[in-house]
C-alpha cells in the first residue's frame, strides 16, 4: 500500500485478521461500511513509508503465516516477505508532456532484466537516445509486477499494484518513465489480469479472487462470480494507479480472450473507462491495447456498435503471414498461412479469419472488421514479438536463421503498411542472442512442473523436445541478454531499420484509411502502396520483375527500378516513389 490514513485489507474468507508491524501483532476490526474489508484504527498504528507490513488470517481452525498485502506496491523481500508502505510522491519533471496519439507511433517491446546488462529500468533509460535515434516513439515494458525469484519473463506476476524488486522497484519505473517524457518518448505497460502466477500467489486466502477453471497459465481470476465487483475493482484500481500516478501512457492486457468475463459490462469497457477518465483529467492521451487472436472486432469497435472500444489490438495475422513465407514454417498454427495471396488478402482486411475455415482450428474463426470505421493504424503488427520468439523449443530469434536480406524484406513490409508497427528489442540490428522462456521459482516442484510443461507443450507442436531450453537454468536467462556490439551486417540491418522509419513517418504510411491501401501480388512478389508510394517485395529465391515503377527511394539490394516495372533479386525490395 501507498502511505495513506490506515491500513486496510479485503478479507472476507478470514474470520479474524491480524497486521503484522515491526513484529508486533495488532487486531483488525471489521470495516461497517464495506463488506469484507478489515481495517484497523490509525491511532493504534498507522502506516508510514518504508515501514514493513503483513496480514495473518484466522480461517477458524489456523492462523496463517504472515502473508503479504494483495494491494502491497512494494515487495522488497520478494513475493514471500512483507510488504513495504511506499510514499506515492514524486519530484516529477514532465509537466510539459502532451503524450502521443497512437496513430503515427512505432512501439518497441522491451524486456527490462535482458535489454542491458544491468536488468534493471536505469539500464533502460540509458538506451532512451538510442532508441530515439532509431525512429522509435515509444517503449512497451513487458510486464514489471513482482514474480518469484530475479529472472522471468513477467507474466508469472501476484502482486498488481507493485514493481519488481530487482528491476528497481516503483521509483526505479518512475525515474525511467520521467526520464522517456523528457525525450519526447511514451512509456506503456504490458499488464496481466487474466491469471496470477503460481508463485507466491496468497490473494486466495484472503478471498475469492480466483473461480474455477484454468488458463494455460494459471488458475482463473473470479470476473464474473460472487463478490468479483471487488475483484474488477482490484484490476480497475491498479489501472488507475499506473495510469495516473506512474504516468504511464498506455497499457497492453495481456490475452483477453482467456478473461472469464460473462457479465454485461466486459471488464475491458471498464478499463477504457478509466483510461478515458485520467485522459480527460489530465490531458493527456491514453492508450489500451489488447492482445487477442480471437479475430474479434469487438475488442476496438465502438460501445455504440456493441463493442468494447479498446485503442488497438496486437494482430498476429500479419507476422504469421511473412514469418511463413520467409522462413517456410507451417507446422502448427502456421498451417493456415504460407502464400503470398493470403499475405495480400490480410493487408487489404486485417483479420485472416473473417468467419471463415481454420485448418489449425478445425473450425470457422473470426468475423469482418471495418477498419474503413476505425482507421487500420488501430492494429498492432510485428515481424517477431517476446512470444513468437520466446514460443518457439529453441527461443531462437528470426535473425538466427534468416539472411540480412530476408530480415530487412520482412521489417520493409511491416513498416510500409497503414498499421502501427512494433518491434521486439534487437530486431532492428538482427540480434544473435535467443530469447527463450525462462524462470526463477523459489520452489523447485515448480520449476520442475514448468520444464515438463514447456516440454509437453513443444512436443505437441512438433517441435523437438530435447532443443528445449531448461527455464529455471540461470544460464537460459544469460544467453537472452542482448549483445550491443555490432558487426558489419548488424550495423546494414540497423542503418536499414533506421532508413524504413524515417520514410515511413516522411510519407505517411499510417494512413487513416485502408481503402487507399493498393495491393497486388502473384505467387512470389507482391506490391503494396498508393498512389504516390510503393513497396515491391519479393518472397522467393529467384529474381523477378514486378509491374510498378518510378523513382527508388530505398532497398536493401540492388534493384532495376525502371519507369514501368522493377526487378528484384531473391528476397529484394524496392520502395518506390511513384
Amino acid at each position: 500500500m501507498s502511505s495513506s490514513a490506515q491500513f486496510e485489507v479485503w478479507a472476507p474468507f478470514a474470520h479474524e485478521v491480524r497486521l503484522v508491524v515491526n513484529d508486533s501483532e495488532h487486531p483488525m476490526s471489521d470495516d461497517p461500511h464495506r463488506s469484507g474489508w478489515w481495517v484497523i484504527d490509525p491511532d493504534i498504528v498507522a502506516p508510514s513509508a518504508g515501514q514493513r507490513y503483513a496480514f495473518r488470517l484466522f480461517d477458524g481452525t489456523d492462523w496463517s503465516k504472515p502473508l503479504p498485502d494483495p494491494r502491497t506496491r512494494a515487495q522488497p523481500e520478494g513475493v514471500h516477505g512483507k510488504s513495504e508502505v511506499v510514499d506515492a510522491d514524486f519530484p516529477w519533471t514532465d509537466s510539459a508532456w502532451r503524450g502521443l496519439h497512437l496513430r503515427g507511433q512505432v512501439i518497441y517491446e522491451v524486456h527490462v532484466g535482458t535489454f542491458s546488462e544491468a536488468g534493471t529500468f536505469e539500464g533502460v533509460a540509458e538506451k532512451l537516445d538510442y532508441l530515439l535515434e532509431l525512429g522509435v516513439t515509444t517503449i512497451e515494458l513487458m510486464p514489471v509486477q513482482p514474480f518469484g525469484g530475479e529472472r522471468n519473463w513477467g507474466y508469472d506476476g501476484v502482486d498488481w499494484f507493485a514493481v519488481q524488486d530487482s528491476y528497481g522497484g516503483p521509483l526505479g519505473l518512475k525515474k525511467l518513465v520521467d526520464a522517456a517524457h523528457a525525450k519526447g518518448l511514451a512509456v506503456f505497460l504490458d499488464v496481466v489480469y487474466n491469471h496470477f502466477g503460481p508463485d507466491g500467489n496468497y490473494n486466495g486466502m484472503f478471498g475469492p479472487y480466483l473461480t474455477a477453471g484454468h488458463t494455460d497459465w494459471g488458475d482463473v481470476v473470479n470476473l464474473s462470480g460472487p463478490a468479483s465487483d471487488e475483484v474488477r475493482a482490484f484490476i480497475l484500481d491498479a489501472v488507475r494507479q499506473w495510469l495516473d500516478e506512474f504516468h504511464i501512457d498506455g497499457l497492453r492486457l495481456d490475452a483477453v480472450h482467456a478473461y472469464d468475463d460473462r457479465r454485461a459490462f466486459s471488464i475491458m469497457e471498464e478499463i477504457r473507462r478509466v483510461s478515458d477518465s485520467v485522459a480527460e483529467k489530465t490531458g493527456i492521451p491514453r492508450t489500451i491495447i489488447g492482445e487477442t487472436d480471437q479475430n474479434d472486432p469487438r475488442i476496438v469497435n465502438d460501445e455504440s456498435v456493441g463493442g468494447y472500444g479498446l485503442s488497438a489490438q496486437w494482430l498476429d495475422d500479419i507476422h504469421h503471414c511473412i514469418h511463413t513465407l520467409v522462413s517456410g514454417e507451417r507446422q502448427a498454427y502456421y498451417v493456415d498461412f504460407g502464400t503470398v495471396e493470403i499475405l495480400a488478402d490480410t493487408l487489404r482486411h486485417a483479420y485472416r479469419f473473417r468467419d471463415t475455415w481454420s485448418e489449425y482450428r478445425r473450425r470457422t474463426h473470426g468475423r469482418p472488421l471495418d477498419l474503413a470505421a476505425i482507421g487500420p493504424w488501430r492494429m498492432i503488427t510485428y515481424t517477431t514479438t517476446h512470444d513468437q520468439t520466446g514460443n518457439r523449443a529453441a527461443g531462437d530469434r528470426p535473425s538466427q536463421s534468416l539472411t540480412p536480406t530476408q530480415q530487412v524484406l520482412k521489417a520493409a513490409v511491416v513498416l510500409c503498411s497503414p498499421f502501427t508497427p512494433m518491434l521486439f528489442m534487437g530486431e532492428e540490428f538482427g540480434a544473435r542472442t535467443p530469447f527463450p522462456f525462462f524462470c526463477s521459482h523459489t520452489d523447485d516442484e515448480l520449476n520442475r512442473l514448468t520444464r515438463e510443461g514447456r516440454f509437453h507443450e513443444f512436443a505437441r507442436l512438433g517441435w523437438n523436445p530435447d532443443e528445449v531450453a531448461d527455464p529455471s537454468d540461470p544460464e537460459t536467462y544469460a544467453s537472452a541478454k542482448l549483445s550491443w556490439e555490432f558487426d558489419r551486417d548488424q550495423d546494414e540491418i540497423f542503418e536499414a531499420y533506421q532508413a524504413l522509419l524515417g520514410l515511413r513517418e516522411q510519407y505517411n504510411f499510417a494512413r487513416e484509411d485502408l481503402r487507399e491501401l493498393q495491393v497486388e501480388n502473384s505467387d512470389t512478389w507482391l506490391t503494396m502502396g498508393y498512389e504516390d508510394v510503393v513497396l515491391a517485395a519479393n518472397f522467393s529465391a529467384e529474381t523477378v520483375t514486378v509491374p510498378v515503377g518510378g523513382t527508388l527511394l530505398y532497398s536493401f539490394g540492388d534493384p532495376e527500378v525502371a519507369a514501368e516495372s522493377t526487378t528484384l533479386g531473391p528476397w529484394g525490395f524496392a520502395l518506390i516513389e511513384r
